[in-house]
């Protein structure tokens, strides 16, 4: 039996747009021939928050968080260049970066085709991706690319502890800018609710099961038994999203194009930053390239979750961070193939 690994990428992940366009197809299929299944689901929302997708973003994001050594944060200090790297790049560039270039396309350049309220709303969207760096399929990206586990680890999991201190108040700092009034409690709440309480259990069920079954076993065995968990949930998300999001997409389906755009030279323009800092730095390829990997993707489960929080289901910002997962995989692909073929402007 052929497997379905393909070159450190499994089938599911590499053909992960293909999966995000079927599934859009479906969902608005469902959406527009049975409206009733719609109905039935919007109703069992908690503080604007839909409890049938929170409950599949769970799914989702629990198996990341499990894979997150949280105990390698003590090896901090040994090579701290490419973590400073990583954190400049995503926290101190990369929102603002996003704002500016999403804002620019947006309103100016694609004005005449984007009215200014549904600009705003996709702006909103493209600021949430921004503001939250990818913790999960990163360590895709650096196998793709031979990164260093190890340290790839300690950058993945230093980023997720800055999400819970960053993440809000960036948001409503750029949001504001972007004259989109959200409340600090929802944003708050969202935090909690998809990055606290699934990081929480991701920790508690590392920790207990290495103490049971030895940490080989876990990542060998363990952890592997959850890899369709994530997929299933991504692929139910995106189709009950979709059934949610018809009305949007068959009134502007050339927007889907338009949001792509500034997300896509946002992702080529971080990556290149982060690579380059650490060319300059004299990083090996092993930890530039995953650090510029961290800065181009995005945590999107996040930043599903949280737009659909601020701003609905049916919210065009909810769609516009639905296209970063349409466009993802594609660009992240070419961006790891750049990195392999550059190795050699690196120290080994």
């Amino acid at each position: 039996m052929k497997s379905t690994q393909i070159e450190g990428i499994n089938f599911f992940q590499k053909y992960l747009t293909l999966w995000v366009a079927l599934c859009m197809a479906l969902g608005v299929f469902i959406g527009q021939s049975f409206p009733a299944f719609v109905s039935f689901f919007n109703q069992f929302e908690f503080a604007n928050i839909s409890i049938p997708i929170a409950i599949l973003i769970w799914v989702m994001i629990y198996p990341m968080m499990m894979k997150v050594d949280f105990q390698s944060i003590k090896d901090v200090g040994k090579n701290p260049k490419g973590l400073y790297v990583t954190w400049v790049v995503n926290w101190i560039i990369k929102p603002f970066t996003m704002f500016a270039i999403a804002a620019f396309f947006l309103s100016s350049v694609f004005g005449q085709w984007i009215t200014p309220d549904l600009a705003q709303q996709y702006l909103a969207g493209a600021i949430l991706l921004g503001a939250a760096p990818c913790t999960a399929m990163v360590f895709v990206w650096s196998t793709l690319t031979k990164g260093n586990p190890a340290y790839t680890v300690i950058q993945v999991a230093t980023n997720d502890l800055i999400i819970l201190i960053a993440f809000v108040p960036l948001v409503k700092f750029l949001l504001g800018v972007s004259q989109v009034s959200v409340p600090w409690d929802t944003l708050i709440l969202s935090v909690v609710l998809f990055v606290v309480i699934p990081l929480t259990a991701g920790i508690l069920t590392r920790v207990f099961m290495i103490k049971r079954i030895g940490l080989e076993s876990f990542n060998q065995n363990f952890l592997p038994k959850f890899d369709n968990m994530t997929v299933i949930g991504l692929l139910l998300t995106l189709i009950l999203l979709f059934s949610f999001q018809g009305e949007v997409i068959l009134q502007n389906p050339f927007h889907i194009l338009l949001i792509a755009v500034p997300l896509v030279i946002q992702t080529f323009l971080i990556f290149f930053i982060a690579y380059f800092a650490s060319k300059w730095l004299k990083l090996p390829h092993d930890i530039a390239a995953p650090a510029g990997m961290i800065g181009a993707s995005n945590f999107f489960e996040l930043s599903v979750a949280v737009a659909i929080a601020l701003f609905g289901t049916t919210s065009p910002a909810v769609l516009a961070t639905v296209v970063g997962v349409l466009t993802e995989v594609p660009v992240m692909l070419i961006l790891v193939k750049i990195a392999n073929n550059t190795k050699h402007w690196f120290t080994t």
